[in-house]
């Protein structure tokens, strides 16, 4: 079972915000079960946190996790739910990252982890995340 990861739970993590320990738990319990994986955008989101790229690689091979390119079929369904998203009138409060980082885990992986924002479960409904029941 692959997980991709967005940047909000790794930034959670990092900074240890309340909740932390049980994304903590979560990660270890995804990682037992397959890879971690992070897409260009959640990494480019998450790097902002460190000065340095190397320390940011390295704080993602602590936790095993892996640099994942994103497919053409995922910028593809990423651009295209976010054309309809915009269509439903959607305001630019999500914008195209947002659904790069779903897209990517909707066709490169089987689940995502991430705090939801509302726009995952409303555009990616048949994306499974972390932790959902």
């Amino acid at each position: 079972m692959r997980t991709a990861l967005d940047s909000s739970v790794l930034l959670l993590l990092s900074r240890k915000q309340p909740g932390w320990e049980v994304w903590r738990d979560r990660l270890q319990f995804a990682a037992s079960e397959g890879e971690l994986s992070i897409s260009p955008i959640a990494f480019a989101e998450f790097s902002i946190a460190y000065s340095q790229v190397e320390a940011v690689q390295a704080d993602l091979d602590l936790l095993n996790v892996y640099y994942d390119p994103i497919t053409p079929a995922a910028a593809y369904l990423a651009g295209q739910i976010f054309l309809r998203y915009r269509r439903n009138g959607g305001p630019r409060l999500n914008l195209i990252p947002d659904f790069l980082i779903a897209a990517h885990a909707s066709v490169q992986a089987d689940r995502l982890a991430a705090l939801d924002r509302g726009y995952i479960r409303t555009y990616f409904p048949s994306l499974a995340l972390l932790g959902e029941r």
